[in-house]
């Protein structure tokens, strides 16, 4: 198992995790050999979509943004690379996401957002970034972790991205 690098933040407001959603966009590693993975976890409501909306728009998506809530994926075509933001709160189980078409996505040029991750059980990939919000009254605490050597390099450049002080999203 590779290890792990982890980098706390504080969010003090949507806009500062929408902040952070940007700074993933900007440091997002290039295609390379296998798809990219950011796994976003937490309870309802403490700022996955916000996030993810932000990232998505950083990277050029044009238009309305959708919550994948029920349609489970939304794919978005972004640069000449596929982009899936996935929302599993509502998989039935392993077999739904094969149906949907899940191993088609991991081609070289993907990038998948994945809420819920855990909801897919052993088909999900380790992510390069895993990435953990808790609601901290109208903040956020946000603990991310690298698991593979791509996502090292991806959370060492964000976390040179990310302001010293003096801002509503800092190291913790």
């Amino acid at each position: 198992m590779p290890q792990r690098s982890s980098l706390n933040l504080l969010a003090a407001d949507p806009d500062a995790t929408g902040l952070l959603g940007q700074c993933l966009a900007r440091t997002l590693p290039p295609p390379a050999d296998a798809a990219r993975v950011l796994t976003l976890g937490g309870e309802l409501g403490a700022g996955k979509t916000t996030l993810a909306r932000a990232l998505l728009r950083e990277l050029g998506v044009t238009g309305t943004v959708k919550s994948p809530t029920y349609t489970l994926v939304e794919p978005y075509q972004v640069a000449g690379n596929d982009v899936y933001h996935l929302d599993l709160y509502r998989l039935e189980g392993a077999d739904e996401l094969e149906a949907l078409g899940w191993r088609d996505w991991l081609d070289a040029a993907a990038f998948l957002m994945v809420e819920w991750p855990e909801r897919a059980g052993p088909l999900l990939l380790a992510p390069d970034l895993d990435c953990r919000l808790t609601t901290l009254g109208d903040g956020r605490a946000i603990a991310l972790s690298a698991a593979t050597p791509r996502g090292e390099a991806w959370l060492g450049r964000l976390a040179a991205s990310i302001p010293v002080s003096g801002h509503s999203l800092r190291h913790a």
